[in-house]
């Protein structure tokens, strides 16, 4: 059964890794590992081909094969969004409507890096509403750092005023903390239908505020996903106090994580440590760890796993 995305999204979407062999070919036995992975440590959702999915780095032939074996193994579980974003218009057509027809339960698209003006952005999403048309549910990704495009608030509401098959903001503009305060403060004047809005900053480095902010959940990636999951539910269940002292056991490494260059191959290598996937191979142009880096991340965990344990000590 597939779970068409909506406005009442909410919970965490884990932007989930490609994983290949050591050689640089696609892993599929180990995508079905990693979904497990994912589900069991309570993902409400899975995002894939996205920028950490290292989407660039794929053919096409080898992107639909591993969107069609991710589908295989949620089996309906849960929604999975696919990043569709793409040069031309021709491509992410075509690219979702495969997706779609094989059970994908919306897409993402951030702006090309060629807008420069808010009339350009505003246009070119007016054609990505035409180009995937009134079926396809989709997510409106702002992340500046990766596009270089900065749109503003009053940009992004254009935007989802103007698409009514935009359901979701993955908000990603760093901090932007201001900005995701703008945007609930919209829906909740009646401007505009509330929108889900997932935060998207970089293993949830900010995940307690953006929450306290009007967040409805995390749509990034870490390689402990239950840090997430368990930030986002106590929130959810109203202990902020305790949403926020998980957060800050996990805080160093996920820090780590997010390191420009390198961030991919530590997170990589922590799934295979944890089981999630049999190689950290990142396909090239792409980092490798060096021996200093992965001590430092042994010790990291170690750290985490004494301040996660006296955190279920005092509770």
């Amino acid at each position: 059964m597939t779970h068409k995305l909506d406005r009442n999204a909410k919970g965490v979407y884990l932007i989930a890794v490609t994983p290949f062999t050591d050689t640089g070919a696609l892993d599929l036995a180990s995508t079905d590992r990693m979904v497990d992975f994912y589900l069991e440590r309570g993902a409400t959702g899975l995002t894939i081909l996205g920028i950490m999915g290292e989407a660039t780095k794929l053919t096409a032939q080898e992107s639909r094969s591993f969107v069609k074996q991710v589908l295989a193994r949620v089996a309906g579980r849960v929604p999975v969004v696919v990043g569709a974003s793409a040069a031309g218009f021709a491509p992410m057509r075509e690219l979702t409507a495969s997706v779609m027809d094989m059970g994908a339960s919306g897409v993402m698209v951030a702006p090309a890096p060629t807008l420069r003006t808010d009339d350009q952005i505003i246009a070119y999403f007016d054609m990505v509403g035409e180009t995937l048309g009134p079926d396809v549910p989709w997510v409106l990704q702002d992340h500046p750092v990766s596009t270089g495009v900065q749109m503003s608030t009053g940009v992004v509401l254009r935007i989802l005023a103007n698409a009514a098959n935009c359901v979701m903001l993955k908000h990603e503009d760093c901090p932007g903390l201001a900005k995701l305060s703008a945007l609930r403060a919209a829906s909740e004047r009646g401007d505009l239908p509330r929108p889900s809005i997932l935060a998207g900053n970089g293993g949830g480095l900010f995940l307690p505020e953006e929450l306290g902010r009007g967040a409805d959940g995390a749509m990034t990636g870490f390689a402990y996903p239950e840090m997430m999951v368990d930030v986002c539910a106590a929130h959810a269940g109203g202990d902020v106090e305790r949403a926020h002292d998980l957060f800050d056991a996990y805080l160093p490494l996920a820090r780590y994580e997010q390191q420009a260059g390198i961030g991919l191959a530590v997170r990589k290598h922590l799934m295979v440590q944890r089981g999630a996937i049999a190689s950290a191979m990142v396909r090239k142009p792409g980092p490798a760890l060096s021996a200093a880096d992965r001590a430092d991340i042994e010790r990291l965990v170690r750290r985490q796993e004494r301040r996660l344990h006296a955190l279920d000590a005092s509770s």
